[in-house]
């Protein structure tokens, strides 16, 4: 008992670092955790998914909150695209309650593989450049695109919405801060689907215990590295986020 709670405040820490500096690090963090030392039976997966956005929604909304005050936020990059997150979260969340657990790690390794390659093929991810409006078009099908997909995954989106803002022209502290509403919406949406299919306990899809031990490190870790974590270049930041992509895609892999 006492190292799974080691085990789940340590990664809790891990993606609090992760999510301050990348945007992203709930579904690539907590999903393989909780399913290895909390989750168990035939609806594990689920268990662990619907744990992990329970968290996100926490740590997300905390960063909305943080980045709101730094006035990092553009509401022109947020919103409306924000809102057409949430309505393809709701279809990929409803899409994964009937897809087997071997779809979704294909597709996500699949799906990782691209986004790398897209990363160092095309310019503009790691260069930057100079910033744009998203357009109609790409607010609300790049929108609805992200949102089935990072729910369908049991991912947060800023692996999606973080290239897309990059590409744009947003320098990376900018395009990371960003990401943490537009996460929030896909949190929300899956967390509300997955409390609908039931653990193997009889809960409601989400495991409040390893979920409270997460966040018992998530947050004060997230508070320590926003306060003391210096200033990051860009381009250094724009590879190590491709680098920590990598880093994912082996995981899953192995």
């Amino acid at each position: 008992m006492l190292t799974t709670i080691a085990v789940l405040v340590g990664f809790g820490c891990l993606s609090g670092l992760t999510t301050v500096l990348f945007g992203f690090g709930g579904g690539f963090v907590t999903v393989p955790v909780v399913y290895a030392v909390a989750a168990s039976g035939p609806q594990a997966m689920h268990l662990a998914v619907g744990t992990s956005t329970a968290v996100m929604v926490v740590n997300a909304a905390g960063g909305t909150l943080a980045q709101y005050r730094s006035g990092r936020l553009r509401r022109d990059y947020v919103w409306p695209l924000a809102g057409y997150v949430a309505i393809g979260a709701a279809l990929g969340a409803l899409a994964a309650t009937a897809a087997p657990d071997g779809l979704l790690h294909v597709l996500f390794a699949v799906y990782l593989g691209l986004t790398i390659v897209d990363s160092l093929v095309r310019r503009g991810f790691l260069r930057g450049g100079v910033p744009r409006p998203l357009g109609a078009r790409t607010a609300s099908l790049g929108g609805v695109t992200i949102g089935a997909v990072a729910s369908f995954l049991g991912v947060g989106g800023s692996v999606m919405t973080v290239p897309l803002l990059r590409r744009r022209g947003l320098p990376m502290a900018h395009a990371v801060a960003m990401a943490n509403p537009l996460s929030l919406p896909v949190a929300v949406v899956a967390t509300a689907v997955y409390l609908t299919v039931p653990a193997p306990d009889g809960s409601r899809g989400v495991d409040l215990l390893a979920g409270a031990l997460l966040l018992a490190g998530s947050l004060p870790t997230i508070g320590v590295v926003r306060r003391l974590l210096p200033h990051v270049p860009d381009r250094v930041h724009a590879v190590a986020y491709v680098g920590l992509l990598v880093v994912a895609l082996v995981a899953v892999l192995v």
